[in-house]
């Protein structure tokens, strides 16, 4: 955990992984500079988003879950919803949108997400 980097770092990678890909991306919130976590929502500008928060591995990783692992669906007020909960719990916490039509995350951490039904 002490190689971690910065989250001022990490978000602005992340920042940059977005504009080169040729989406948008927001800093919502900032929150502290050298361990805050990060939320990460992704908007898919069709009234759909996904929120992402970030967990340690057993091995101490940083990976992310999609909070449709907590029953939170995919509309886009729901995802607000728990952003601004989150906002409330957390005043580190550093807060991402990500606007993509394809729903990318941009993530190069595991993102943990429930088995899509067929």
């Amino acid at each position: 955990m002490e190689d971690r980097l910065p989250s001022w770092l990490w978000v602005d990678a992340l920042v940059r992984r977005v504009q080169v890909a040729g989406a948008s991306c927001f800093i919502v919130q900032k929150g502290d500079r050298e361990r805050g976590d990060v939320i990460i929502k992704v908007a898919d500008l069709a009234g759909g988003a996904r929120v992402y928060v970030p967990r340690t591995s057993m091995e101490g990783e940083r990976i992310f879950s999609d909070i449709r692992l907590q029953g939170v669906g995919e509309s886009e007020a729901e995802a607000d919803a728990y952003v601004r909960r989150a906002r409330e719990r957390d005043s580190d916490l550093w807060v991402i949108e990500i606007e993509d039509k394809e729903g990318r995350t941009f993530l190069t951490e595991d993102v943990e997400a429930p088995e899509e039904s067929s």
